[in-house]
């Protein structure tokens, strides 16, 4: 058979009234740690035996915080009503201030654009007047002074980027000047001679005409010889100089 329905109603019985206590408090303990946790609420939890015993329970915060915000809220709470046909009253009249303004100045900005001026006297044209030149002069003055700062933090890019155009100019010269020089230095290891080369031309030493002739003179007994001298002979009477003539003889 299942557990039957508790009536609830005084239990007459002292022992058994005193388990029950033990059990529900136990129990609305724990409920009350579960809530905490798992809503993230602010609990606190009194209660008083027959006997006056006190059984508490609160969050991580303390008990007294939380008594302090209840009693705040509590009052603000019962201050509200106790104040609730007073504060009516002033919000009917702070609504009829707040409504006035605002249809004044729909009204001012309508004039302002230029609409409903027929019920304008001259005076109030004059007035409407006087306040567009000095909105027109604030936003010149607004307009000039951007533009001048505009102008300026151009100008203030403009001498970087000169800057920045100089240095650049700069590395470039010196890149030249390092490139120019690395190719003088490899045409002058180019033209030097290699180690092991072969040697220097003869260096031919110009000498006098007669000697040749007095060689010529004394070969002529052999007909080897005179077949040697003779192309000389005429190379010679061609008009070349000596010097050109004396390697030819040597071979």
């Amino acid at each position: 058979m299942g557990r039957g329905r508790v009536q609830l109603k005084r239990i007459e019985n002292t022992i058994n009234r005193q388990v029950t206590f033990s059990k529900r408090r136990s129990g609305l303990l724990k409920k009350a740690h579960e809530i905490s946790v798992l809503c993230d609420a602010d609990v606190a939890l009194i209660v008083f035996s027959t006997k006056g015993r006190l059984y508490e329970y609160s969050t991580d915060s303390s008990m007294e915080r939380i008594l302090e915000r209840y009693e705040r809220c509590s009052y603000a709470e019962k201050a509200l009503v106790a104040s609730e046909p007073e504060l009516q009253g002033r919000w009917c009249d702070e609504y009829g201030r707040l409504k006035a303004r605002l249809e004044a100045l729909q009204k001012s900005q309508r004039h302002l654009m230029g609409d409903e001026l027929d019920m304008l006297s001259v005076k109030e044209l004059q007035q409407l007047e006087q306040q567009l030149e000095n909105a027109l002069k604030h936003i010149r003055a607004r307009k000039n002074k951007l533009l001048f700062d505009s102008i300026t933090e151009l100008q203030e890019k403009e001498r970087e980027l000169q800057e920045y155009n100089r240095d650049l100019q700069k590395k470039i010269i010196e890149k030249e000047k390092t490139k120019a020089l690395t190719q003088q230095a490899q045409q002058e290891q180019q033209g030097q001679p290699h180690a092991g080369s072969s040697s220097p031309p003869p260096i031919l030493v110009q000498e006098p005409v007669r000697s040749l002739n007095m060689r010529i003179h004394q070969a002529n007994g052999s007909s080897e010889e005179e077949e040697a001298t003779r192309p000389l002979t005429s190379v010679n009477s061609s008009g070349l100089p000596a010097w050109m003539i004396r390697p030819v003889m040597e071979r």
